[in-house]
């Protein structure tokens, strides 16, 4: 990627937390980023084909930079701590608030529908394959749709990373809340064989 599309992409980034999506405009997007306005339009064609470009690139690069720590998780309780320390630093960035308000306007507008979609896929795949390999053998396989799980999963922080803006306790209790489900499936977990199979048929049962 070009230097001027970089500083594009960063200038877009800025303007979203210091202006919102509604502020980020060419001019507040070029005044950021140090460059003509019209650049832009030069190389992402409008404003929301840049916002889209930011939202993904700014995503994947802070999923890959806790990849590492993802692939070292053992356990469910590792997962969550990992969402909460991710949590606090996306707070920390600014990026809260930028994904909030894309998600809204992605609410009336398709050109920031698709990249914010994208974008947010790449930690719901993140996610999966976490939980993919940590639920593989569990008895909670038989009733837990992994992708939709996942999809769950993510949804549940992004909503507590908004909803921490009006009510940081509550926040918390929501935490611990998550906290508590996966001391649960970790008591299932360590089950002996004969009660794990008797759960697995209960569980079959309940589902026809």
């Amino acid at each position: 990627m070009s230097d001027t599309k970089q500083r594009l992409i960063d200038g877009a980034l800025a303007a979203m937390r210091d202006h919102g999506v509604a502020g980020a405009s060419a001019r507040t997007i070029a005044a950021a980023a140090g460059v003509n306005q019209a650049l832009v339009f030069y190389h992402y064609g409008s404003v929301d084909e840049l916002l889209g470009a930011a939202c993904r690139q700014a995503t994947e690069q802070r999923v890959t930079a806790y990849a590492d720590r993802f692939a070292a998780v053992g356990s469910l309780r590792e997962l969550l701590q990992v969402g909460r320390d991710l949590h606090a630093s996306e707070l920390a960035q600014g990026n809260v608030s930028v994904l909030a308000q894309l998600l809204a306007a992605a609410q009336t507008g398709d050109r920031l529908a698709a990249p914010t979609a994208d974008a947010f896929a790449l930690w719901t795949a993140a996610i999966e394959s976490v939980l993919t390999r940590l639920l593989a053998a569990s008895p909670v396989t038989e009733v837990a749709d992994i992708p939709g799980l996942s999809r769950a999963v993510a949804a549940a922080f992004v909503g507590i990373e908004l909803y921490e803006g009006i009510d940081r306790a509550g926040a918390g209790r929501a935490f611990e809340a998550l906290d508590q489900l996966a001391v649960l499936v970790e008591v299932v977990d360590e089950l002996g064989p004969l009660a794990r199979r008797a759960l697995k048929s209960r569980i079959k049962k309940a589902r026809a």
